[in-house]
């Protein structure tokens, strides 16, 4: 149910369009709930159709136009239902996690290759809100910011963890296959 909560969450922010929303996913929401374009216009429509979100009135005519959307008092109050209520944390499910426990079963052949490839991308992901944070963060005060702000921080928190555990897991994998070439062994 978190999508369109997602979604309520973005246009009290800032009314929009289905375009303009799905943007915006793609900066800012999108880091940590993704969404296709096609699930967010299907949850638009289904938004609107319960009542939480209307169609801005357009001086245009509508064919063709985009429509931008903005949150009716029902969808606020939906959204601070939400916001206010419980949520168990999830556990990790993350292919990576299960392709090294399938390794340790059936060999490590690639496994240095795609540690080092998810490494890449971590560090990038890090760099990237690293330069958001200093960017639109650098004195923050009020508290819609100071609270996105723990959001990226989250982010930051996350990305560092996946880096140095992933240089730990390098290392490791480098040093088996070091151990095992010395020993006329086969890591896989």
């Amino acid at each position: 149910m978190s999508l369109p909560h997602a979604i309520l969450t973005a246009l009290l922010e800032k009314p929009s369009s289905g375009l303009s929303l799905t943007r915006r996913f793609d900066r800012s929401i999108g880091y940590f709930w993704s969404a296709t374009h096609q699930q967010i216009y299907r949850e638009l429509g289904k938004l609107e159709q319960a009542g939480f979100i209307r169609a801005l009135p357009s001086d245009q005519p509508s064919r063709g136009q985009k429509k931008e959307f903005e949150v009716l008092p029902a969808g606020r109050t939906e959204l601070t239902r939400w916001a206010s209520g419980e949520q168990d944390s999830k556990p990790i499910r993350d292919a990576l996690l299960l392709r090294m426990r399938a390794s340790a079963v059936v060999g490590r052949a690639g496994l240095d290759e795609e540690l080092r490839r998810h490494l890449a991308q971590h560090r990038g992901q890090l760099a990237e809100y690293q330069e958001i944070e200093g960017r639109d963060f650098g004195a923050a005060a009020d508290p819609q910011d100071r609270l996105r702000r723990l959001v990226l921080r989250a982010g930051i928190g996350l990305e560092t963890f996946w880096v140095q555990w992933l240089e730990e897991a390098l290392a490791e994998v480098t040093d088996m296959d070091a151990a095992e070439g010395a020993g006329g062994g086969s890591g896989g």
